[in-house]
């Protein structure tokens, strides 16, 4: 992501209104009566970001839609900032001997495969 041009989103409460889908809906889980009737879920859907965010938690649309839109605009905020370079690590002596010390390993049990000279002088 080093050469592409980071896209901001709006955060302001009264653009962020004009640019996102409003989806109501009934919540489920517990809370009886009240909230089967009552189409109390919202569900917002930021169209130039496609991110979509739903609110549940209160009895009343205007709570969960207020809730809602406060998180949409935590996680455009997010998306806003610039990420950070990976800066790699020195691989550490220890991890070096380490590797060292297998490919002795290694090259000591290919050594074993080989069929010794005595050996094959025997066969002729």
């Amino acid at each position: 992501m080093i050469g592409l041009p980071h896209k901001k989103y709006d955060t302001d409460p009264e653009i962020l209104k004009k640019q996102v889908t409003v989806e109501t809906y009934r919540s489920g889980g517990p809370g009886g009566q009240r909230k089967n009737k009552v189409e109390t879920a919202v569900r917002l859907k930021h169209l130039p970001s496609g991110l979509t965010v739903i609110a549940t938690e209160h009895r009343f649309q205007a709570e969960n839609r207020k809730l809602a839109l406060e998180r949409l605009r935590a996680r455009l905020i997010k998306l806003n900032q610039p990420r950070r370079r990976r800066i790699p690590t020195s691989v550490s002596m220890k991890d070096i001997e380490k590797r060292i010390e297998e490919k002795k390993i290694r090259s000591k049990k290919k050594r074993l495969r080989q069929k010794s000279k005595k050996a094959l002088e025997e066969w002729n």
